[in-house]
């Protein structure tokens, strides 16, 4: 049930700090070790590249827990496992002919981890992940299983909660029909000047660049299969000819199907297919989400340091994500922009170039993503987020001893 041997995260930038590794293979085994521990934090895919997960008491994994994944076709929603991970889920719902309105870049990440952290796809009408979560149930300090429902006054500050208010054992979530989507990438966009239109062109856009040249390298867009398929060239950009990866030099075998060819949305959504499985991640990962109005602005202001982003660059990601009201979420009251960078894994070299980029995102309002690098003082994260001290508020009442707590919720969420 439990082991001493150190764990890292998916990219190997973090050591656990954790006496034990736990696995239960139980709820009520669960909330017995909650119930015992100093010390506690849940541990999913480890796709954070940020110590969000970390603990120096008992770390615990979910995947061993009973698998749950219950359609309720009525209401139109489904209850499963936090632990289990998007791709082990979504292609079920699409048996059953039903949908979520958005997903991640990969399926393999858990949905607890990527909800309580504020992980999101793309899309000018798509929210983040937690925004499709209806309902949470968790382990509380006591240990004991308690449910929060939308409509309850602390739903809000409950699902991107930084794993800081329990251990979460199930979500419920809001279902659509079934839809398909094809993809298309398009090569050689220059200039920021059709930004905002390219964001709003399909279901789902991401632009990436190298930060070696003012524009875009690519154009990845996933639209509905009922909308006209678009011209060869647009906006002065290309079609590509042939599948396309958006890292330089990377086999595009991995990437979900494009050159518009139709499939369910879980198998175009993300950019990864779910049968290719990451191994230990050669990068790092920082992404800052903005206000959509500012997009245009903070990429001007970026491209003028560009000769210092791409030397420790692999590619950088612009997507778009709705506005919500979950107090901690990115997308927090605002339509947001995000950029999103995959560094080299060299942290040394990485670090002084991410306080570069913060410092010229600073004037936008930058909020930085939860699970990833970034370096901003916790005085001006508690500028970006106006419902943060109500968050302080409800882990006071929850975990006063601060059993779910660690060194980075200390730092930015202090009790």
């Amino acid at each position: 049930m439990g082991t001493s041997a150190s764990v890292t995260n998916w990219a190997g930038n973090i050591v656990f700090g954790a006496g034990s590794f736990r696995r239960p293979d139980s709820v009520p085994a669960l909330q017995e070790l909650v119930a015992g521990s100093d010390r506690i934090r849940a541990l999913g895919t480890g796709h954070s590249f940020s110590p969000i997960a970390d603990t120096t008491g008992d770390l615990v994994s979910l995947a061993d827990l009973p698998k749950i994944a219950h359609i309720d076709p009525d209401a139109a929603t489904v209850t499963v496992s936090a632990g289990a991970r998007y791709g082990e889920v979504t292609g079920m719902l699409t048996a059953a002919g039903f949908a979520l309105p958005n997903l991640g870049s990969l399926p393999h990440i858990s949905i607890a981890g990527a909800c309580s952290t504020g992980t999101h796809g793309s899309g000018n009408g798509n929210g983040a992940l937690a925004t499709a979560v209806s309902a949470v149930e968790l382990v509380g300090a006591d240990g004991e299983l308690r449910t929060v429902r939308r409509g309850d006054a602390e739903f809000a500050g409950s699902l991107v909660a930084l794993g800081a208010l329990g251990i979460v054992t199930t979500f419920t979530l809001d279902l659509r029909p079934a839809f398909d989507l094809r993809q298309w990438v398009y090569e050689g966009l220059r200039g920021f000047d059709d930004v905002e239109e390219v964001l709003a062109a399909a279901y789902s856009v991401s632009l990436f660049t190298y930060w070696e040249g003012e524009g875009f390298e690519q154009v990845w867009i996933k639209q509905r299969d009922t909308d006209p398929e678009p011209p060869l060239r647009w906006l002065g950009s290309t079609r590509a000819d042939g599948p396309r990866h958006m890292v330089r030099g990377v086999d595009p075998r991995h990437c979900t199907p494009q050159l518009g060819v139709v499939g369910p949305w879980n198998e175009r959504l993300p950019h990864f297919r779910l049968e290719f499985t990451p191994s230990s991640g050669e990068e790092l990962q920082s992404e800052y989400l903005l206000p959509r109005g500012s997009l245009v602005d903070a990429l001007r202001a970026l491209d003028r340091i560009r000769d210092t982003i791409a030397p420790v660059l692999q590619v950088c990601e612009i997507r778009s994500i709705a506005a919500d009201d979950l107090w901690l979420s990115l997308a927090h009251e605002r339509d947001s922009a995000a950029v999103h960078f995959t560094w080299v894994a060299d942290t040394a070299a990485v670090l002084p170039v991410v306080a570069a980029v913060e410092a010229v995102l600073e004037p936008f309002g930058a909020r930085p993503h939860w699970g990833k690098v970034f370096g901003i003082e916790p005085d001006a994260v508690r500028a970006l987020w106006p419902r943060l001290p109500d968050v302080e508020r409800l882990l006071r009442r929850h975990d006063p001893a601060g059993k779910f707590r660690n060194a980075m919720v200390d730092r930015y969420l202090p009790a």
